[in-house]
């Protein structure tokens, strides 16, 4: 009988609830380390013999990491996005990956629409103003924006996007989108650009992927087009915005505000927001509930099973 293959889980300290299910399965080496040399460091003798990775931290997976892991056969990502993984290395090596596919896309879309109608009637802000006993003491608060029949133009109509149209249909939203081709079997407006999506919209829907082509996509032009009574809501990827011109909008009032789950150098958020009452700030937490920390774990497991009994992958991500 063939040894069972060593399994390293690189995962944030309290991030723990995946180790018993896949310890019961493989015998596992975990990490918190979220850069390569540390990491490796305190390896030491066991680099040579990990024939996958689980990378729950958001660890940059790059040619110098991966020349230090030989033996490595998989790496099974738990985000969608694979920003941080050198794919064309991963394809070079000939090691497979896998990412958390639909695992948590409806917590995302939940979240994407929480922080939609959040920003638009303040509900943080309201909340502020009633803790801080303002409410008794200067009077009612400001009016919120209506959610209903607003124009929501979504960035990326994968899974995710998908999902969030679908919750927003009910308030009679009126829903475009762009993606990298239009959708024949898709019956809501598609705009070949985001600046065409901007302009025709009351609020913009990130949650597409972070690529070359992507970074950035959301710049001050199109916030410019969006305009001062327009929304930005990103659960994609920090670095679909310019983080550093969203600010400037945000305080000079050339967009309406935002809601965000994501930035660009998490967890480091620009102080500036913190004072703006037209933000909304989530630290990257879209997905993070219970459900979906256990779909993440079955899928990673699930993924290492496949693999390791010459099996397709259940969450493949193409390399080409």
């Amino acid at each position: 009988m063939s040894e069972s293959p060593i399994v390293l889980v690189q995962r944030p300290p309290t991030f723990d609830f995946m180790d018993e299910l896949l310890g019961r399965n493989f015998p596992i080496l975990t990490t918190h380390h979220t850069s390569s040399v540390p990491l490796l460091n305190s390896l030491s003798r066991h680099a040579s013999s990990i024939r996958a990775v689980v990378n729950m931290g958001m660890l940059k997976i790059d040619a110098d990491l991966l020349s230090h892991l030989p033996s490595l056969q998989l790496l099974v990502c738990t985000s969608v996005g694979t920003d941080h993984i050198d794919l064309s290395e991963c394809k070079r090596r000939g090691i497979s990956v896998a990412n958390a596919g639909e695992a948590f896309s409806e917590d995302v879309a939940d979240c994407a629409v929480g922080l939609l109608i959040s920003l638009l009637r303040q509900i943080p802000a309201a909340d502020r103003y009633v803790r801080s006993g303002k409410w008794a003491k200067s009077g009612e608060f400001q009016l919120g924006i209506k959610l209903s029949g607003k124009r929501v133009g979504i960035l990326g109509l994968g899974t995710i996007g998908s999902l969030i149209a679908k919750r927003l249909d009910p308030f009679g939203c009126i829903i475009s989108y762009n993606s990298t081709s239009q959708k024949q079997s898709i019956p809501y407006l598609y705009y070949p650009d985001v600046l065409s999506l901007a302009a025709n919209n009351d609020v913009i829907v990130l949650c597409c992927a972070l690529n070359d082509q992507t970074r950035h996509i959301v710049n001050r032009e199109v916030m410019e087009s969006l305009g001062k009574n327009g929304f930005i809501i990103n659960v994609g990827r920090g670095g679909l915005i310019d983080e550093e011109e969203l600010v400037k909008c945000l305080v000079d009032g050339v967009i309406g505000g935002a809601g965000l789950d994501v930035f660009e150098k998490e967890p480091r958020i620009p102080t500036e927001l913190f004072g703006l009452d037209n933000v909304v700030l989530s630290p990257h937490a879209a997905m993070a509930t219970p459900e979906s920390l256990d779909n993440i774990a079955q899928l990673a497991l699930a993924n290492l099973k496949a693999f390791f009994s010459n099996q397709p992958l259940i969450s493949p991500v193409r390399l080409d």
